[in-house]
């Protein structure tokens, strides 16, 4: 074989091998790391169709409330439980976005904060639910029930229900557990109380809350406004977060302004303060350490374990930088740069997280089965329960680890966010 035949034989190995790879998803031997502003455009992108679908799923749950209303019925009430679940699918799937973004952060309290004294709301149990708690004078305040009540100094007129009535609610009197609106409110009016405690069964309020012909509970059409008013300010939420992740909006502008090493510590600050403090620490090792079901981020709906599944399933989409959704995104990821600048590192993260989402499907798969719902996981002396949570766990903490070390091997800054349930669970004894 001549010199020159043996060059284009060379040629066409080296096309072929490019060639595989690339159908392979895999980047051929010469292609450098991904730039900066291309990961972050991507990560942009991502939020906007994670948002843009939370919004959609917002949408339709508007839809079969006003369906409920209309004909108040187990049916109607069912299909509208149904669509709450649905719409925490692809919201649970934006919470990566969150601690480093501060316009996200900001915004997130007004949809997704936990937990809530429900009695603000509505009636409650007095035997489970108590009286009065000492660090929240509006415990039992019930806004559906009384059209007037002492908020501070003030006297706060509810005499018609609306949006900007219960958006006054959220962490009145500057304490947190005043939720006036989100997903969780609307999820206690369409459930009420889950009075079970670690036993079987979810919140079992009646369609009848709602029937203005056989109303049941007083003020059915106080809380017909409240349901309707708390889901029409969840789209309207929604729709200003989708926006902010705009090609012009807030949110991508104000991550722009950080020079390129703060872009790339704001995606692996979400990742790790998600995996850590939140989620392993405030939403699972709490709630255990108490084997308090209050602590379980769905508490009303029984619908834990698939919020804790979609974190875990949004962090990976976020870290790979694509996501299969109405409108999916593909595109350069800050798991690329890793693997090009750090790889044991990012292998490690790789491996970290799928070790989790197995430990978390777990739990969502038995939760789903029937056998065992996420809170009598949390029961004292539930053996199996605790271990199943405690797994995951573990399984987050070495994930918050293994992104810690991408942090170091890219010379990044980042802080990642605590939770005492991990740091200091003799504090958390102590208090209980």
């Amino acid at each position: 074989m001549s010199r020159k035949s043996s060059a284009r034989g060379r040629a066409a190995q080296l096309l072929l091998a490019v060639t595989v790879a690339a159908s392979l998803g895999a980047n051929p031997v010469f292609a450098g790391p991904p730039a900066t502003k291309d990961i972050m455009k991507n990560y942009g992108d991502l939020a906007e169709a994670m948002y843009s679908d939370a919004l959609t799923k917002a949408k339709d749950l508007d839809k079969s409330i006003d369906a409920f209303l209309a004909a108040p019925s187990t049916e109607t009430l069912a299909a509208a439980r149904d669509a709450w679940k649905a719409s925490r699918v692809p919201y649970m799937q934006t919470e990566g976005f969150r601690f480093g973004n501060k316009v996200v952060d900001d915004w997130e309290g007004e949809v997704n904060s936990w937990p809530l004294d429900e009695g603000l709301i509505d009636y409650v149990d007095k035997d489970s639910y108590g009286d009065s708690k000492e660090e929240n004078p509006l415990y039992t305040a019930n806004i559906i029930a009384n059209k007037k009540f002492r908020l501070g100094p003030k006297m706060l007129d509810a005499s018609k229900i609306d949006k900007k009535v219960i958006a006054k609610l959220n962490s009145a009197l500057d304490v947190e557990s005043n939720v006036g609106t989100g997903y969780h409110a609307i999820e206690f009016l369409l459930w009420g109380q889950d009075l079970h405690g670690t036993g079987p069964g979810a919140g079992e309020r009646p369609a009848s809350d709602y029937d203005l012909k056989s109303c049941t509970h007083g003020n059915c059409d106080r809380r017909r406004d409240y349901l309707k008013a708390a889901s029409g300010l969840l789209v309207d939420d929604l729709e200003e977060m989708a926006g902010d992740w705009k090609p012009d909006g807030k949110a991508r502008k104000a991550l722009s302004a950080g020079d390129e090493s703060v872009q790339l510590a704001t995606v692996l600050t979400g990742l790790g303060s998600l995996s850590y403090g939140e989620l392993a620490g405030e939403r699972m090792k709490l709630g255990v350490l108490l084997h308090d079901p209050e602590e379980e981020h769905d508490c009303f709906s029984d619908n834990t374990h698939n919020s804790h599944y979609y974190d875990q399933v949004g962090m990976m989409e976020i870290w790979n930088g694509k996501y299969d959704g109405a409108t999916p995104v593909s595109g350069p990821s800050i798991a690329e740069l890793a693997r090009a600048k750090a790889p044991d590192a990012a292998k490690r993260v790789d491996d970290a997280m799928a070790v989790t989402l197995e430990k978390i499907k777990a739990i969502k798969v038995k939760a789903d089965s029937g056998e065992m719902a996420y809170d009598q996981m949390l029961a004292a002396g539930n053996d199996v329960g605790n271990k199943m949570i405690l797994d995951a766990v573990d399984a987050l903490v070495s994930q918050a680890r293994a992104i810690e070390a991408v942090v170091a091997g890219l010379n990044l800054k980042v802080k990642i966010e605590g939770s005492d349930s991990l740091d200091d669970p003799d504090k958390v004894a102590k208090a209980k």
